[in-house]
């Protein structure tokens, strides 16, 4: 079992990568847009995510306030997402603010999951 969870932590890794380097690549590149790397990465990390935080047997208590915190962190970053999608959409760019905000936010959320113990 502790093999399976090491899957899902792996695939959760895999989604932050998506989602952190697709930002990374707009943000350096002199772009900033929203992609669909960026939305899938965000869609594996949380579904991930909701499966480590469900009780796997063993014998350790899950933190629940970090699983809280990293959870309401992961859906202002999907409501960013959302807002800046509809607005590149529309006019065509994305605000500054809600952009940098994305990378920013998901930067946090992954110090929460490696320097919250």
């Amino acid at each position: 079992m502790e093999i399976v969870r090491h899957l899902v932590v792996l695939v959760h890794l895999v989604g932050f990568a998506l989602l952190f380097g697709a930002w990374a690549v707009e943000a350096f590149g002199g772009r900033q847009r929203i992609t669909r790397l960026m939305n899938g990465g965000l869609a594996v990390a949380a579904v991930a995510g909701l499966a480590l935080a469900a009780p796997w047997g063993t014998d350790g208590d899950l933190n629940y306030a970090k699983i809280g915190v990293k959870l309401v962190i992961l859906l202002v970053i999907g409501a960013l997402l959302g807002m800046g999608s509809a607005r590149q959409r529309k006019s065509g760019s994305v605000p500054a603010g809600v952009f940098w905000s994305i990378g920013a936010l998901t930067l946090v959320n992954a110090g929460i999951a490696v320097l919250w113990t």
